[in-house]
């Protein structure tokens, strides 16, 4: 059996797009069928933004507790590694590039995950996306 290889790096807008049907997209969906073949990578911040947006849609009545109780056990069916190097990037070369780059520290976390790896962001987030571009990396393309 070949081992799985690192695709793509997992950003949480693309994540929760499987959990809240009226956010779903193509390219979410083409993301979400590429982790049968690839790995992806995320940095330490996305269990915490998956987690709380559970959270936020429970109250906001988007989901329900069973759901969102639900939904992390399918994201743990998923090779989806989290990647335990961007703590100790967050006071350099994170806070750089969101300084650079005009992001919060979160989205910056994806980007230089990105940048570190070698590895196209999966994303839907804007701003994101105009900052790999802006520094040269490619978007995931499923």
């Amino acid at each position: 059996m070949e081992e799985t290889k690192d695709g793509f790096v997992l950003d949480c807008s693309v994540t929760m797009t499987w959990c809240f049907d009226d956010e779903a997209s193509t390219y979410a969906d083409g993301v979400q069928d590429s982790l049968k073949s690839v790995r992806a990578a995320a940095p330490t911040i996305w269990p915490l933004e998956v987690a709380n947006a559970l959270v936020v849609g429970e109250r906001r009545k988007r989901l329900d507790e069973a759901r969102s109780t639900r939904f992390p056990a399918m994201l743990g069916g998923f090779p989806i590694v989290v990647d335990e190097e961007t703590t100790r990037r967050a006071f350099s070369d994170i806070a750089h590039l969101a300084r650079a780059h005009q992001l919060s520290a979160y989205d910056a976390a994806y980007l230089e995950l990105a940048i570190r790896r070698g590895l196209p962001p999966a994303c839907l987030d804007g701003k994101l996306k105009a900052a790999a571009m802006a520094a040269g990396v490619e978007l995931y393309l499923p």
